[in-house]
């Protein structure tokens, strides 16, 4: 016998979702129209969502959103949890790929490993979780970058001045903008020996339903291993995993 579906459950989320950046405010009257219920129906889930905290009424019959949905967010897109979600999916890109895998979350201009996995063998550089690392002149940075609003990547200019740190490294902005505008056109970044020598890398995003940037896959290792038909098979491995993680986010939705 399979589990039996609570109708009110899915009836509360199913309001939620009317809710979007467009419709900030969800009426009564549009939750009638778009869930075909009744005014007694959907007075009583508003209420009800008003009273667990989930909503707040701006006016008689209106509500949105509460600050609620933010603070469950911060807990599941800390560090540790996400890390734990993660960490799956690299040791298994590891496995297929016999080089270093990672993930990594943006803060104060640097990015951070949150999780890694590395092959049974000594590893070009020693990328630990916690480790910082700057933006411009690593895949990771360079896709976070890639995708942050207009206003926040040139406050980020104004912050930091670049600097090289191999002969690779980019540093002018005019040349790193272009960059970025072409890692948002194809999905992934390169790290060409631009932060060590030796060292590249590719990175992929993975995004929320509503095309936020949850955080950044990677595989890294020499040169040699990254370049060519294995840098290619490496982006495919990639971007798979990124769709797997982005469908297990959201399974529960998708299943309904």
């Amino acid at each position: 016998m399979g589990a039996q579906i609570n109708g009110s459950v899915v009836k509360a989320f199913e309001i939620l979702r009317l809710f979007s950046a467009e419709r900030p405010v969800v009426s009564s009257a549009d939750v009638m129209a778009e869930l075909a219920v009744n005014s007694v129906t959907a007075h009583r889930f508003l209420k009800t969502l008003e009273h667990v905290g989930a909503l707040i009424s701006v006016r008689r019959g209106q509500y949105r959103l509460s600050f609620l949905f933010a603070d469950l967010a911060d807990r599941l897109l800390d560090g540790r949890s996400l890390a734990g979600l993660l960490q799956p999916v690299l040791n298994a890109l590891t496995a297929r790929l016999g080089e270093g895998a990672m993930a990594t979350l943006f803060r104060s201009d640097k990015v951070v490993c949150i999780a890694r996995a590395v092959p049974d063998r000594p590893v070009l550089v020693d990328i630990r979780v916690g480790s910082e690392l700057e933006a411009w002149c690593t895949a990771h940075g360079k896709l976070w970058l890639a995708h942050l609003p207009e206003k926040e990547l040139d406050g980020y200019f104004k912050r930091v001045k670049p600097k090289a740190f191999t002969e690779a490294t980019v540093v002018d902005e005019r040349v790193l903008r272009l960059e970025l505008e072409g890692i948002r056109q194809h999905g992934f970044a390169r790290n060409r020996g631009e932060r060590e020598d030796t060292l590249h890398a590719i990175a992929v995003p993975v995004f929320s339903g509503t095309g936020r940037m949850i955080t950044g896959l990677s595989v890294f290792g020499a040169a040699n291993r990254l370049t060519g038909p294995a840098g290619d098979k490496a982006l495919v491995q990639l971007k798979k995993a990124a769709d797997t993680l982005q469908n297990n986010f959201y399974a529960s939705a998708a299943g309904a």
